[in-house]
């Protein structure tokens, strides 16, 4: 018998603060756990609607590549939020949820056992899950020239990022697509994130000042899970390189990764829709203005943190430490090391806590 796959593959992050969690849990006044970006907030109406509208009209098997209705949403939401240009329904693709994307976009491009994937040296898990799952190397920089030196088969670039909340600028971005196309590297852009820039504006690879006017080599990923408040939903898509895009399609056939037909329809609806996502803004952005100066307030340092739904917060100490120092005060935190030795002296705070949780945390910091 082959080794187990789950053998190749670090431990589950979250198991590892069982203990933290359990003292955070002691505290007379409940838990804060503000480690999971997982939305709290109400789906927005217009979604549940939708959702429950279309339930009766799929009986039968959705495709794929999803409906035109869909494909068009998606290509006119490209275009008017990240200045994309020139898409047809061939440029696009939904996902089921982003993360089962990221898992697995490696295995669907052929990506393998003596191929290297590039990720950010502080990067969300998964990226590198990705790669071992399909037996490539993994190479975490954050220097495109190094990256290029590497001769990758993909690149995963994020921004604005998780968890440490930087927004690459225009120059950066441009020098990514430079550095993949010098070396023939895929690079896949994860911008579920986008909506939420507090200190800098997000741009895309889509947009032609960073790509040159062409797509080729590149795909930028979505998500309505946070944009929308529907991460239950598992909505994402793809938007990028037709050649690229066309064979994910043709494999992703192959294994039945369809959007359900309802999730579709409700997608289609909320990707036209700019006044749910203003509204969640604000309620972020709000919850930021409270936990940011209570938490410098109790002495530590924000770095990064110009957009995402986290802070990324400090107290020069090893990032275990900063974990049960918070827990005993009845707040959850991420550790850093989550996301690689480089994080190993910050924490990820997120905001997707309910107002009150969020004003117990900030008066419990005080």
């Amino acid at each position: 018998m082959t080794s187990p796959l789950s053998e190749r593959l670090p431990d589950f992050p979250w198991d590892t603060i069982a203990g933290a969690k359990a003292r955070a849990q002691a505290h007379p006044d409940g838990l804060c756990d503000l480690s999971v970006g997982t939305p709290v907030d109400p789906v927005p109406e217009a979604a549940q609607r939708v959702l429950a509208e279309s339930a009766s009209a799929w009986a039968g098997y959705p495709t794929v590549w999803g409906t035109p209705g869909l494909r068009a949403a998606i290509r006119g939401y490209a275009s008017s939020r990240w200045n994309a240009s020139g898409l047809s329904d061939a440029h696009v693709l939904p996902v089921v949820g982003t993360k089962e994307l990221v898992a697995s976009l490696p295995l669907q491009l052929g990506v393998g056992p003596g191929s290297t994937v590039v990720i950010p040296t502080t990067a969300y898990p998964t990226y590198e899950v990705g790669a071992l799952i399909a037996g490539a190397t993994v190479l975490a920089t954050d220097d495109p020239a190094e990256a290029a030196a590497a001769h990758p088969a993909l690149i995963w670039i994020n921004s604005p990022a998780n968890p440490h909340g930087a927004i690459l600028s225009a120059d950066a971005m441009r020098a990514w697509v430079e550095a993949a196309r010098s070396v023939g590297a895929v690079l896949a852009s994860d911008e579920c994130y986008g909506e939420f820039g507090w200190e800098a504006e997000p741009v895309s690879v889509l947009d032609p000042a960073i790509n040159g006017g062409s797509l080729e080599g590149l795909i930028a990923a979505f998500s309505l899970s946070k944009r929308s408040n529907v991460a239950g939903y598992r909505a994402g898509f793809l938007v990028g390189d037709a050649p690229l895009i066309g064979e994910l399609l043709a494999v992703r056939k192959h294994m039945g990764l369809i959007v359900p037909g309802p999730v579709q329809a409700v997608m289609e609806t909320m990707l036209g829709d700019e006044d749910h996502v203003a509204v969640q803004r604000e309620r972020y952005l709000a919850r930021r203005a409270i936990l940011k100066p209570a938490l410098e307030a109790a002495g530590f340092r924000i770095d990064a943190s110009q957009g995402s739904l986290y802070l990324w917060a400090t107290r020069g100490e090893d990032c275990r430490i900063t974990v049960d120092w918070l827990a005993e005060r009845g707040i959850l935190a991420a550790p850093g090391d989550f996301y690689g030795e480089a994080g190993r002296q910050h924490v990820r705070i997120a905001l997707t806590a309910t107002d009150e949780r969020i004003a117990a945390a900030a008066s419990r910091l005080a």
